[in-house]
């Protein structure tokens, strides 16, 4: 059925810390490699980072994609309580107060706004109609009506692209963190 909506996708990328001061990072895309446990989590929490931009370059927002927010099944991103409505976005969830977890997830315009610590990535681009809906439009038009051309072809659909991304060494260097000056201490008292 042309019309139907399909589930919204979500990725969610997460760096967890171990007894022994070790971490690992883990994606819910099955196919992703991942780097083994470390103890540098500066490298692994930069991995993290890259792994879920690079999920956000490959992922093409479907405009038929439902909201996986799941507003009606009282989700846990957001507490307004709102319709799921609007064109879809694609979203990443990210608290840097906490910074272990970044979630890519197919969002409707609606409830976008009511998650924290949310970016919006990309956005659906309208589907192109085929010419039996340009049609039918005409017939239903009223006269004088100006009636759109059909939506040409697009040149070549994008290649599909393997699930697993490379090691934190391929990983392309991210910016060094800019560093707060220190504040001078303060002298002590003398009680």
């Amino acid at each position: 059925m042309p019309g139907s909506r399909v589930p919204g996708r979500t990725w969610t990328v997460r760096l967890t810390g171990h007894a022994d001061h070790s971490a690992s990072v883990t994606c819910s895309t099955e196919a992703c490699r991942m780097p083994p446990r470390s103890k540098d989590t500066a490298a692994l929490k930069r991995f993290a980072a890259e792994h879920a931009r690079a999920h956000a370059r490959l992922a093409t927002v479907r405009p038929n994609a439902a909201c996986a927010c799941r507003a009606a099944a009282q989700c846990a991103w957001h507490e307004t309580r709102t319709q799921c409505t609007g064109s879809t976005l694609l979203v990443l969830v990210h608290n840097p107060a906490v910074g272990q977890v970044w979630t890519l997830a197919e969002i409707c315009q609606s409830c976008a706004p009511l998650i924290p610590h949310t970016a919006v990535l990309g956005r659906s681009q309208p589907q192109p109609q085929t010419q039996a809906q340009v049609q039918g439009q005409a017939r239903r038009a009223p006269a004088g009506a100006v009636v759109p051309a059909p939506a040409t072809a697009p040149a070549a659909a994008p290649l599909p692209v393997a699930g697993g991304f490379s090691s934190p060494q391929a990983a392309p260097e991210a910016p060094a963190a800019r560093r707060r000056p220190r504040r001078p201490a303060r002298p002590r008292r003398a009680s």
